[in-house]
């Protein structure tokens, strides 16, 4: 009978481990006052590619630029209410956001506002821009998959030109309408 109750104790011990994390993951809210989020390659309406290619319309009203760390980066918007209250805030001025690093796959910063939602099961990647609850805004460095609404993708960087300017820590982002050129 000991011998019996030695090896149940033996095979829960693994589980009870991985609990925490297990309902971590099924949690609503972050464990940090900052949320995550996650975006991939921004859908564009009628199937454009985000190469700025953008039929007529004003490139400054399908871009914004990040400054971040010194570096100055691009990024393509999708089109959603969400992107079209961020580009209205952005026209009062320039938002800096301080943003701290989550899961060792995004930073994310809250905007001070909340926009709209459009929430949709996506998959993220290096470079895309999501909001999160409306009120968090989110950079993945590294691949997710959640509910989310999806901004737009930082143009042309990579993976580690990104990590790299996003550093390790904290880091402050500023947003700004893109300039067309």
């Amino acid at each position: 009978m000991r011998k019996a109750m030695k090896k149940k104790t033996y095979l829960m011990i693994p589980f009870l481990l991985l609990l925490p994390w297990t309902t971590a993951a099924c949690s609503d809210e972050p464990e940090l006052d900052t949320t995550p989020v996650m975006p991939e390659q921004p859908n564009l309406p009628g199937g454009e590619e985000s190469d700025n290619e953008n039929g007529g319309e004003n490139m400054e009203t399908r871009t914004i630029r990040l400054k971040i760390s010194g570096k100055t980066f691009t990024a393509t918007l999708v089109d959603n209410s969400s992107t079209q209250a961020l580009k209205a805030l952005l026209a009062k001025g320039d938002l800096a956001i301080r943003m701290e690093d989550y899961a060792r796959m995004e930073k994310v910063g809250p905007i001070g506002t909340t926009l709209p939602r459009n929430d949709e099961q996506i998959s993220t990647g290096p470079g895309d821009q999501i909001l999160y609850q409306g009120r968090y805004f989110v950079i993945y460095y590294g691949r997710n998959n959640y509910s989310l609404t999806r901004l737009g993708k930082i143009d042309n960087v990579t993976e580690s030109e990104l990590k790299a300017a996003l550093g390790d820590g904290d880091v402050t982002v500023t947003l700004s309408l893109g300039e067309s050129n």
